[in-house]
């Protein structure tokens, strides 16, 4: 959150002030530039930011410069990208804390994002690619970036899904970067799409409807996207079009060590585009690692604190020469199954490697049962089987695989199957299976979807691995043709007694399926080809000499439990006499990871009372975001308690069932109406229909006729009250909205704030989180100010806002710093700083703290006094709170 408060007059000491010189006189050869400090929660250095607009002679790309600490020392650069739809702000926290760990950090908004200018180009190599590098040249200008020669940066290049890709495509490009750790992102744009000549029609509309519709894409982009979606299947030059803007195009030309992480749930960009990518970069003679992680662009958990470690630990190796830097494995997937009894989450545990087994190893032959299948491609497609719902991630739809929950649909008549016998023991399949068919068409193509199924032993429960499928166009399929099925890669654990089913369907709900009626008839010609990695779980290394101490020592520590306490295997007991106390937070503490006395949080206690609304405000690193994850069961904290209902909160908790969330935005399926979007939600919850009150909910949320209509059709405004909405579902005692007015207009902000006190006003609490501090003062009962981790003030809106502790000064004419702190200085004063106004004087509440005193003072001090009262804004209460701390 960026509060854009008034900013305080500084006194800059005269090495700041040459910086500061220096920054603008660069602002003004590139562009527009603002200068900003922001605070370090640790007590380490602040991190300075500088945003300018730069012209890369295509477009005016919106930037943010990062740097900490001595300004004289050389260090080496870091280009942080954002994913499609997004912007640079995005990716700021990476990059502060990159900052902080000793890079020069730069991140930008791509073209058509942001404030950036120009049309959307897919990374086109003239186009974003271009606008990478022109961000090296200005990189190579900076005189705090260490230089490998003239005009060549030190450099590496991060970033998600659309900027992973530019960061490969900038290394085979410019030979300038040094290292790459790209996520979740494609080698080749084509194949994602359009892959084994398939249409990947739902993801390709997503990608026009997140960039702002068709007319926001360059004109061929456009062109091509209409005429593909119009025949429903890609032609050659579409295919050229997209491989040209891939990473695939130049291949044989990245040579950087990469650290790749690639999502397990992602049926946009699977693992095998990730596996394309490890192989070219290490036949290159390239470092590569692979890291599987548990999430992706159909959601779960994209573990994103643990993979900007090893980001940071990647670029220690690779951009410092720090040889003790552990990059960690050359391969590691997180492996999710079954919930974990002491807090209700899904288990979750790595396994690794030493070298990247690929999607092919150790291969086992798994006999399949199965007559020769005929079965329709039904007229228009339709109904089509559904094996996932790409690009829904809020729902966790993709994650309920991993925990024996099977979601998807095949039509009777519409598919093929075969089965394996039950396997003997546990079977863990670590790649993509194969398996050889003879297809046959009564029409010249033939399109299917291919999939294999984990079946339970009474055969009442099929699981589809990630929610994932294979598309493959046969052609000229009328004779018949032998086929090669590749099925997606997955990671997954088959228990003993299951059995795998193969199931080829002739539609699916992602895809575009030939709209004339036809029958395809399908046989096997040999076994499923499953994949074990045995690798991957290799036996142990011979014991050390300390494990033999194991059983003693273990023997001593359950002892010492035992006679110093039972520790918490259960939640703590409920507290009755809080019963009816929505919220209490005691004495809350997190430190930052890896650290033992950095907090994002310390020390906060503060309670929310029914019928509240309850503002949480505080400056960026404040650790409001931190609290939230707290008190909505995503992270533990470290020390203290929180009390919903008097049930203590902890992951998993069930108390959680009264608490509503809107944190990030949801995900919703564009094509669907909004009562569809909600109902297809609740449904993925589990719970009764009529638990989810959903008329009550939309009521309020006052969307009146538009849930009729198709997502797509929706303004912002819309879609933020439809994810209100949707966090309303079940009308839950607590609801926790962070940032719920963010992009909306003045009217729709005022709609936002009637449905928030619309919601109290029956007897609920609503904890909001926002930057707009007249809104806030608005809609809100009660605030609660955080800075720096610690809570500063809590109580009602008006206590703190006419607050006699707080003086407004008003002046005749400015006054210089120096008299400033003068002010500052007076007995009875906490607090003095500029305002638009005058000067807010905070006292201290001590025997000299009143206006009576303070006026003399003044004008001893030959302050030109003009008037002096309470203040009456929110925005002059926090600023006086915080001390001014607002970059």
């Amino acid at each position: 959150m960026d509060l854009r408060l008034p900013r305080p007059r500084l006194s800059v000491p005269s090495g700041p002030r040459r910086l500061i010189a220096a920054v603008a006189a660069v602002a003004v050869l590139a562009g527009v530039g603002t200068w900003s400090a922001v605070a370090s929660e640790d007590g380490g250095p602040a991190v300075r930011r500088t945003d300018r607009m730069m012209d890369t002679g295509g477009a005016r790309i919106d930037t943010s410069y990062f740097t900490a600490g001595d300004p004289d020392t050389k260090r080496p650069a870091i280009l942080i990208g954002h994913g499609f739809g997004g912007s640079k702000a995005d990716v700021r926290k990476q990059a502060e804390d990159l900052a902080q760990d000793g890079y020069a950090v730069l991140t930008w908004s791509a073209r058509g994002f942001g404030k950036s200018t120009g049309r959307i180009g897919l990374n086109d190599p003239k186009g974003e690619v271009a606008d990478a590098r022109k961000l090296i040249d200005w990189l190579a200008t900076r005189p705090e970036v260490q230089l490998d020669k003239d005009g060549d940066p030190r450099v590496g290049m991060t970033g998600a899904s659309y900027a992973g890709a530019v960061s490969l495509l900038t290394a085979g490009y410019d030979r300038r970067v040094d290292a790459v750790a790209p996520q979740i992102t494609y080698w080749n744009l084509a194949d994602a799409l359009f892959p084994d000549g398939v249409f990947k029609k739902l993801w390709a509309g997503l990608f026009i409807n997140t960039g702002g519709g068709c007319e926001k894409f360059e004109k061929r982009l456009c062109a091509m996207y209409e005429r593909v979606a119009e025949a429903g299947k890609p032609d050659a030059e579409a295919r050229e079009m997209l491989a040209e803007r891939s990473p695939a195009a130049v291949g044989d030309r990245i040579k950087v060590p990469t650290f790749l992480a690639q999502g397990q749930t992602d049926s946009l960009f699977p693992l095998g585009q990730g596996d394309a990518i490890a192989k070219a970069v290490r036949a290159n003679g390239a470092p590569v690692s692979v890291d599987w992680i548990a999430g992706g662009h159909d959601g779960g958990d994209r573990e994103q604190d643990r993979v900007e470690g090893r980001v940071d630990d990647w670029f220690d190796r690779y951009l410092k020469d720090d040889k003790s830097a552990d990059t960690g494995p050359a391969f590691r997937v997180t492996r999710t199954g079954g919930v974990d009894s002491t807090d209700g989450a899904a288990r979750k545990r790595g396994a690794s490697a030493d070298a990247y087994p690929g999607l092919e190893s150790g291969t086992r032959a798994i006999p399949l049962r199965g007559r020769e299948q005929t079965f329709d491609n039904p007229a228009g497609a339709s109904p089509p089987a559904i094996s996932g719902l790409p690009g829904v991630g809020g729902s966790r739809l993709s994650q309920f695989a991993s925990l024996g929950v099977g979601i998807s649909v095949d039509f009777p008549g519409q598919f093929a199957k075969f089965d394996s016998a039950p396997v003997r023991d546990d079977l863990r399949i670590t790649g993509s299976p194969t398996v050889r068919a003879h297809v046959k068409s009564s029409g010249d193509d033939a399109v299917l979807f291919a999939k294999v199924y984990d079946v339970s032993p009474d055969g009442k429960q099929q699981v589809l691995p990630s929610q994932l499928v294979s598309p493959l166009r046969v052609t000229d399929a009328r004779q018949g043709k032998d086929v090669e099925l590749r099925l997606p890669a997955v990671d997954h654990k088959v228990q003993k007694g299951h059995h795998l089913r193969l199931a080829l369907s002739s539609t699916d709900f992602g895809y575009a399926s030939p709209n004339t009626p036809a029958k395809y008839t399908v046989s096997l010609n040999g076994d499923l080809k499953v994949p074990t990695a045995p690798g991957v779980d290799t036996a142990a290394a011979p014991l050390p000499a300390w494990v033999w101490w194991l059983p003693v020592v273990g023997a001593a520590l359950a002892l010492g439990l035992l006679v110093t306490a039972r520790r918490r295997t259960t939640a703590p007991a409920p507290d009755p006499a809080l019963a009816e106390v929505p919220l209490r937070i005691t004495d809350l503490s997190k430190r930052y990871a890896k650290s033992t006395d950095r907090y994002a949080v310390r020390d906060v206690s503060f309670t929310v009372e029914k019928g509240q609304v309850l503002g949480l405000l505080g400056p960026n690193g404040a650790g409001k975001t931190t609290t939230l994850r707290m008190l909505m069961g995503l992270i533990r904290p470290d020390a203290g308690e929180i009390r919903v209902f008097g049930q203590a909160i902890r992951p998993g908790a069930p108390v959680l069932s009264r608490v509503g969330a809107f944190v990030e935005g949801a995900g919703f399926l564009p094509h669907l109406s909004g009562r569809e979007n909600l109902e297809l939600y609740w449904k993925a919850t589990g719970r009764p229909a009529e638990d989810a009150h959903l008329e009550e909910a939309l009521e309020i949320a006052g969307l009146g006729d538009a849930l009729a209509r198709a997502v797509r059709t929706y303004s912002q405004g819309m879609r933020q009250r439809l994810a209100i909405a949707q966090a309303m579902l079940g009308l839950p005692d607590l609801l926790i909205l962070d940032e719920p007015t963010n992009g909306l207009d003045p009217p729709q902000i005022r709609e936002m704030r009637e449905v928030m006190i619309r919601y109290a006003r029956g007897g609920r609490t609503v904890i909001v989180s926002s930057h707009l501090l007249a809104e806030v003062e608005q809609s809100c009962t009660h605030l609660v100010v955080m800075d720096r981790g610690r809570l500063v003030q809590a109580g009602p809106v008006a206590e703190i806002v006419g607050s006699g502790d707080t003086l407004l000064v008003g002046l005749a004419e400015d006054i210089p710093d120096p008299l400033v702190e003068k002010v500052a200085a007076l007995p009875g004063v906490a607090s003095a700083v500029r305002a638009d106004d005058g000067l807010l004087v905070r006292l201290d509440g001590t025997e000299h703290a009143s206006a009576v005193r303070l006026l003399p003072e003044l004008v001893r001090l030959d302050v030109p006094v003009e008037s002096m009262g309470p203040h009456r804004r929110l925005e002059d209460a926090f600023l006086t709170l915080i001390g001014g701390t607002t970059a």
